[in-house]
């Protein structure tokens, strides 16, 4: 943001740099290409949660503590051991697992499936989904139409929320997207990581954009958890 920074104060404040990226093609790339990658694996995670707690709910409730204990797993898992592990297993093998953006997505289902599951599980819990259901079984309708129709849009805060978080997670990734695709498949973390070597200015103007976009998700999960409970505790009161 500024042009000089020698002495105690900084001088040249400018928001050049921040003009010239938002007008640049490689730049809107990335960006682009983060926006594609932060999508895709959050909704195959929301929709593989939702059938299994849908399953295990509805069919088979012994099971919930176990794929919970699965759930929670990916929270142990370091990026470089879960990256060089993926492609010991599918580098080479053929078939659609041996694409390097197939192995990417499936990593990145793999590093959220703990926030994805936990919101999704503490907006169940919320609801009384048994009953919810009973009552959409008695107009006629089945469990699982029911349960997209009803339970869901109830929980939706809760989905929200931990898309959120798992936004952050994946638009602050550099370990996996680095290990698995290289510089291959161009994220706004690997553009950061290519301009270091080329413009310290440019690369710092990134970094802002970064942090700030970090910044906001919080500041929105944090906004959007103290709403709902808000909500709860009118709800309760009623």
């Amino acid at each position: 943001m500024f042009e000089k920074w020698t002495g105690l104060l900084p001088e040249g404040f400018s928001v050049k740099h921040y003009l010239t990226l938002f007008t640049e093609r490689e730049f809107m790339s990335a960006l682009f290409n983060t926006v594609i990658i932060c999508i895709v694996p959050i909704v195959i995670t929301i929709l593989l949660v939702l059938l299994a707690l849908f399953a295990v709910t509805v069919y088979f409730p012994r099971l919930e503590k176990y794929v919970q204990i699965l759930c929670m797993i990916p929270y142990t898992i370091q990026g470089v051991i879960l990256s060089v592990s993926i492609l010991s297993l599918y580098a080479g093998s053929k078939g659609i697992l041996d694409n390097r953006m197939v192995m990417l997505v499936g990593a990145y289902c793999i590093i959220i499936l703990p926030y994805i599951y936990q919101g999704i599980r503490n907006g169940l819990n919320a609801v009384n989904m048994p009953m919810l259901l009973d009552a959409a079984e008695m107009l006629g309708a089945s469990k699982l139409y029911g349960f997209f129709r009803v339970i869901v849009p109830n929980i939706i805060s809760g989905i929200t929320v931990s898309s959120l978080l798992a936004v952050g997670i994946i638009f602050g990734d550099y370990v996996l997207i680095r290990n698995i695709t290289g510089t291959s498949f161009k994220n706004v973390q690997i553009y950061l990581f290519l301009e270091m070597k080329s413009s310290s200015t440019k690369a710092s103007a990134v970094f802002v954009i970064i942090m700030m976009t970090t910044f906001l998700i919080t500041a929105l999960v944090l906004f959007l958890k103290n709403k709902e409970a808000k909500g709860r505790a009118k709800s309760a009161e009623r």
